[in-house]
């Protein structure tokens, strides 16, 4: 376990680096803007250099930003999840402020492909470790279980807010390579985890009882369970059937290889649910 615990700590440093590398080596100096809160305190530096006598930089704003989020989370998703995912966000701020800003490519798109891929990659990675990067991911889920609407509704709201924000304020041009590093990100995103809120996990085992016992020790889910045979062995097994989010992903994975670790499971997006599903 605690193994467990530094492996998922060095992901969230290593997701977090990534994430400065793509904002001070690429978009930031070309002024595109990436998504979410780390794309609102890039926002809100460029108005406070514009418009203010002070500046209050990146960094710091995403810190600040994420604060209220963080205490939300710790009451509303759960305590684990909450503390890697302000670690990530702490880390991400501190490396913003540590590495320099370095304009590595005078060339707009490919600074917002490359920014966009690089910053996917980081949060990719935290997400596919249990974690996340903070700000608008952990809204995003929170208004997504009390309104039952998929993620992206949120993600596309408050990006689209960014994308016109910068358009009036500071030109349409760079505003809309922001739509580039977008589609970019969350292509590499969907390739290393995924964006879907909700996923159908169908797990075939011959520990179909230890598997059940281990699921529901540390996770709070409904299991259907159908009797199966394998086609080619004639043996008899037992196919688990669960409907989890996205964030609980990482806990499954584990539990299955802890438990049954010749267990065959397909995980698979679901786009919708009726009846019962718990949110809290």
């Amino acid at each position: 376990m605690v193994i467990q615990h530094a492996q998922k700590v060095i992901i969230v440093i290593i997701g977090a680096f990534l994430n400065a590398i793509a904002m001070n080596f690429f978009l930031i100096p070309a002024d595109v803007y990436a998504s979410g809160f780390t794309g609102v305190a890039q926002l809100l530096f460029r108005i406070s250099e514009s418009y203010f006598p002070f500046t209050v930089s990146t960094g710091v704003t995403l810190f600040l930003l994420n604060i209220p989020v963080t205490i939300l989370a710790w009451k509303k998703v759960g305590r684990s999840f909450t503390i890697y995912s302000f670690l990530s966000v702490f880390l991400m701020s501190l490396f913003l402020e540590i590495v320099p800003i370095y304009r590595v490519n005078d060339d707009i798109l490919l600074n917002a492909v490359f920014g966009g891929v690089i910053a996917a990659i980081g949060v990719g990675i935290t997400l596919k470790w249990g974690a996340s990067t903070g700000g608008l991911d952990i809204i995003a889920m929170i208004l997504s279980r009390m309104k039952d609407k998929p993620v992206g509704t949120y993600f596309f709201g408050l990006n689209a807010i960014i994308i016109l924000s910068a358009g009036i304020l500071f030109g349409w041009e760079k505003a809309l390579y922001t739509l580039v590093t977008l589609y970019a990100s969350t292509r590499v995103i969907d390739a290393i985890h995924t964006r879907h809120e909700k996923l159908t996990a169908m797990i075939i085992t011959k520990k179909g009882k230890e598997l059940k016992d281990a699921i529901h020790a540390r996770m709070v889910r409904g299991i259907t369970t159908l009797p199966a045979k394998g086609a080619f062995s004639g043996e008899d097994k037992e196919m688990l059937l669960m409907v989890i989010t996205r964030y609980e992903l990482y806990d499954l994975e584990h539990i299955i290889k802890e438990v049954d670790d010749q267990a065959f499971t397909n995980i698979v997006q679901t786009t919708g649910i009726f009846g019962f599903f718990r949110r809290e």
